[in-house]
């Protein structure tokens, strides 16, 4: 931990500091800063990971996008905001990572968890004033807007043809023809919506369990690295299938009373998203360093994604 009590003195001016790991997520490590009586949390993009580029791209982006929402929005205390370095930039970076300090949240994960009634109105309410806003905001965000582009298919398509190692091979071999006929139904959904005329809002485009957090009574959203000017499917595709969905629709209505669901645009993002996880975990293991333990495990998420990818279609 010697190397990160470095980054939080050099950068962030925090001295003696008490470095503990914690459960991290997809894109980055996690860990808890405890100093005297205050508590943070810091976030580590690993630079060796291969998957670090697209969760770090658009942070000088988005995060004056959340600032923005914090002091203009109802979202105050329901999104969390990075603390700025002693330079006043949102992150810092040295050779190993890219680095994110937050205040600590004192609250549990949702997790996989089943939504109280509570948190389904409170979330319904997040994400309606979220999708208030759009190009309108006063800040800068054309780095941000959908192209409904899918820059990961050709490398995905590669893999399905080139030789890879035998143990992902076997995975992926009986799901080709439905991998590709995806990626076929995706390709053509984009170009569609690449003709429409479509109204874009703000959209957090990753809002699960483990995104979502309980703090006493107040429910949070956190991980906003995929934070977007879309279409609002690209946060209702998360939505649609849950046993909340019509309770959760009654209070977005309250906001959005004109809202119709727009079947393209959600199936689009539905495939995408299958697509995509299925690119991240064979990037993953071909392309990251990992013992044989987080082979197995990044095997055993390919496969259950791919299993998911036949019971859809």
């Amino acid at each position: 931990m010697d190397h990160l009590t470095r980054v939080l003195t050099d950068f962030y001016g925090l001295e003696h500091t008490e470095v503990i790991p914690q459960q991290g997520g997809w894109a980055a490590l996690a860990y808890r800063v405890q100093i005297d009586k205050q508590t943070y949390f810091l976030k580590v993009y690993e630079k060796s990971r291969a998957s670090t580029p697209k969760w770090t791209a658009l942070i000088d982006d988005y995060v004056p996008v959340l600032l923005w929402l914090e002091d203009h929005s109802s979202l105050r205390g329901k999104i969390p905001v990075p603390i700025l370095t002693q330079d006043g930039y949102y992150q810092c970076e040295d050779d190993e990572g890219i680095y994110l300090l937050y205040e600590y949240i004192v609250g549990d994960t949702i997790a996989d968890h089943e939504l109280t009634k509570d948190q389904v109105r409170q979330l319904a309410e997040i994400v309606a004033e979220l999708h208030r806003y759009g190009e309108e905001i006063p800040m800068l965000t054309s780095a941000m807007k959908e192209s409904f582009d899918v820059p990961f298919l050709g490398s995905l398509r590669s893999i399905l043809d080139a030789d890879i190692p035998f143990d992902i091979r076997e995975v992926m071999f009986h799901h080709t023809d439905r991998l590709k006929g995806l990626m076929h139904e995706v390709e053509s959904l984009s170009e569609v919506l690449k003709g429409r005329n479509l109204r874009m809002a703000l959209c957090h485009t990753d809002i699960h369990g483990w995104n979502l957090m309980s703090a006493g009574r107040q429910l949070k959203l956190i991980d906003w690295e995929g934070l977007k000017l879309a279409p609002v499917e690209a946060d209702m595709m998360f939505f649609v299938e849950k046993p909340y969905f019509s309770e959760f629709m009654k209070i977005y209505t309250d906001t959005h009373p004109y809202y119709e669901v727009n079947f393209e645009a959600l199936k689009f993002y539905q495939g995408r998203r299958r697509l995509e996880d299925v690119w991240e975990f064979t990037e993953q293991f071909l392309y990251d360093i990992q013992n044989d333990e987080e082979r197995r495990s990044t095997l055993s998420s390919l496969r259950k994604e791919l299993e998911e990818i036949v019971l859809t279609q």
